[in-house]
């Protein structure tokens, strides 16, 4: 019996950006399906990247999710031994993440910039809060 091809990291991201595109804008995968034509299983298989979607059908999904096509390839691991991040993981992890990614997308760009400022600076806080839980 074959065995199955392993899909490529290039699609599990694009697809992976797919999806959370999808997410942020609180969108189910039976609405991008009807607006695209398709059926919810082959959005699945996109955002899986078990199936690559072409160039035309990229176009397109971008135009329905009102993003730029070069953002499903952003951050786009360099080699073919990358391990890719599972954004969908990330994004799920919790339930304050999805509203955060909801609220950062619906602000323009400044309020972007200052929303991942505040984040970057409460991060960089940590290490004071590890010390002073160590000191206690």
């Amino acid at each position: 019996m074959p065995s199955k091809k392993a899909p490529n990291p290039t699609d599990i991201h694009v697809g992976s950006r797919v999806r959370l595109r999808r997410m942020m804008l609180g969108m189910s995968q039976e609405k991008l399906g009807e607006a695209l034509g398709i059926t919810f299983q082959q959005i699945q298989k996109y955002e899986k990247g078990t199936n690559r979607i072409g160039a035309s059908r990229l176009q397109h999904i971008a135009t329905v999710l009102k993003a730029p096509v070069s953002f499903f390839f952003e951050d786009l691991p360099e080699g073919e031994n990358t391990t890719v991040a599972d954004i969908n993981t990330l994004a799920t992890r919790s339930p304050g993440a999805m509203k955060l990614l909801q609220v950062f997308n619906s602000l323009d760009t400044q309020g972007q910039q200052g929303l991942l400022r505040i984040a970057e600076t409460i991060d960089s806080l940590r290490p004071i809060q590890d010390q002073i839980a160590d000191a206690a």
